[in-house]
């Protein structure tokens, strides 16, 4: 009688001697190596954020300080940016303007943020709000932004609450529809049905599986709407519909250098520059944070 083989058990391999690096998982640190434009962005909005809290200690002046006997001189090692008509320091004028921008730029993105997004989430989860409400911002919408913002400021006396408040009332009607139209595609999810099917509440869907999956655009969003206040802002006060002439900001200090713009171009390009490279900065951070948001568009750590 033959008996069968039995296999041969298979021998585990030695290991080796010398176990391989590990190589630790890559996190933010990774990312901004491979987002180096990001990085740059980032740290360009924090150079311009710590010139507007610490521009009394950068060796400054005051920048209403009215001096005749000093006006339009040119960039010198006293006057690094010059002095305008008034004879007041352009240095010390385009550092203290950096904190209206950055105080304007931030509060209507954080303002036009919370108050599109509760817009948002309203009218996209309840049906029966949601033609009403979005008739109004539509309307809204058919209005240019620096009209709408002229035109809030034209009833109402100048001052950096204001400008804040009608910026961000320009604002709105874009963070609600882009809210609107995320809420719109999350509502017919799977889970969103079942837990209508489980009798949850509305306003516990909202929180718990709707709010979450929303906060990603609305981030990426501020940060256009934050450049995009600044920009108003110089805009309007240029135009003398912003802040008084009496607080420093960018778009006050172009306004009072153009009739000398051709004989002194320092007056208006230093906040022009300045403005720029913010704008540039919040921009690019946005840019970034976008792909690092977007699942879609990430890149691979």
């Amino acid at each position: 009688m033959s008996t069968a083989t039995l296999p041969t058990p298979a021998i585990a391999a030695p290991l080796p001697d010398v176990l391989p690096p590990f190589k630790p998982r890559r996190g933010l640190i990774g990312y901004i190596r491979k987002n180096p434009i990001m990085a740059f962005g980032g740290f360009l909005l924090l150079t311009m954020l710590c010139i507007a809290v610490f521009a009394p200690y950068l060796w400054t002046v005051d920048p209403t300080a009215l001096a005749p006997a000093r006006r339009t001189r040119e960039p010198s090692a006293m006057y690094w940016f010059g002095t305008d008509m008034l004879g007041r320091d352009v240095y010390s004028r385009v550092l203290y303007g950096a904190r209206v921008s950055m105080l304007v730029g931030f509060s209507v993105a954080l303002l036009s943020s919370i108050i599109g997004l509760t817009i948002g989430l309203c009218s996209g989860f309840v049906r029966w709000a949601d033609a009403l409400v979005m008739r109004v911002m539509d309307g809204m919408m058919s209005i240019p932004p620096i009209l709408l913002a002229i035109a809030l400021m034209a009833l109402t006396r100048g001052s950096v609450q204001n400008v804040i408040i009608a910026i961000t009332i320009a604002e709105i009607p874009r963070v609600s529809r882009l809210v609107r139209g995320v809420v719109l595609s999350l509502r017919e999810q799977p889970y969103v049905d079942a837990a209508v099917a489980c009798g949850t509440r509305t306003p516990t869907i909202i929180w718990r599986h709707i709010l979450p999956n929303t906060l990603a655009p609305i981030t990426v969003q501020a940060t256009y709407i934050c450049a995009s206040a600044m920009i108003t802002e110089a805009i309007l006060s240029f135009i003398g519909a912003g802040t008084p002439p009496i607080i420093p900001s960018w778009g006050n200090i172009m306004a009072e250098g153009r009739a000398l713009w051709q004989v002194k171009p320092y007056i208006v390009f230093f906040p022009a520059v300045f403005l720029s490279l913010t704008v540039l900065a919040v921009n690019l951070l946005g840019d970034g944070l976008r792909d690092a948001l977007d699942p879609r568009m990430a890149k691979r750590l």
